[in-house]
């Protein structure tokens, strides 16, 4: 089987970063942290009609999400779990959640799937026939948009003002998760359902 007949059994993606772009996350010293119990976890407004809008464009929708502090010891992974749970219930489109555990400290045996590391992606594109060159990475990091570029996938950048600056430039810069959705669909060329309007 050739490669042009191989990408047309591929469907495209939005890879979705968890803390930060779907839920709110927890800020300290002006950068993001992930709740730190399943009471903390609450979903940003506007998240799931994204969500939805996507899905009905006819994109995947897979969440790639670092959990560090699982590997450092200083969260569980029964609590992490449990986040994942209700986001999946809160968003049931979503398709699959990818997570890396690994605390990101052993450079002697570096894990493969830590953003900026592809492995979430690659490993969600071999098991679900992901066009990647196709699919987009919406994210607030540095470590979201270099993930991207790894993967060659698109990024959408949300910008929530932490302290902390980019390596690689992301293709488009939004400052909320409802742009990001629509800069995906603008650069897909796709319709989707419409944006909720606004409350007066």
């Amino acid at each position: 089987m050739g490669k042009q007949q191989l990408r047309g059994d591929r469907k495209p993606c939005v890879f979705l970063d968890r803390d930060g772009v779907l839920n709110l996350p927890l800020i300290g010293d002006g950068r993001p942290h992930p709740p730190r119990h399943l009471e903390e976890f609450k979903l940003y407004d506007d998240a799931l009609n994204g969500c939805e809008r996507l899905k009905q464009a006819g994109f995947l929708l897979v969440v790639v999400s670092n959990q560090p502090d699982v590997g450092r010891g200083t969260q569980s992974r029964a609590i992490v779990d449990a986040m994942n749970d209700r986001l999946a219930a809160l968003i049931p489109v979503l398709d699959r959640i990818e997570t890396c555990f690994h605390g990101g400290t052993d450079f002697h045996q570096p894990c493969l799937c830590r953003k900026p590391k592809p492995g979430m992606l690659h490993r969600a594109a071999e098991m679900m026939l992901i066009d990647l060159p196709n699919s987009y990475l919406i994210g607030d990091r540095w470590r979201d948009v270099d993930c991207a570029r790894a993967a060659e996938c698109r990024a959408i950048f949300i910008d929530r003002g932490y302290s902390e600056t980019l390596r690689l430039l992301p293709d488009v810069t939004v400052a909320s998760f409802d742009a990001a959705v629509t800069a995906v669909l603008a650069l897909a060329g796709r319709d989707a359902l419409p944006a909720p309007p606004k409350a007066s």
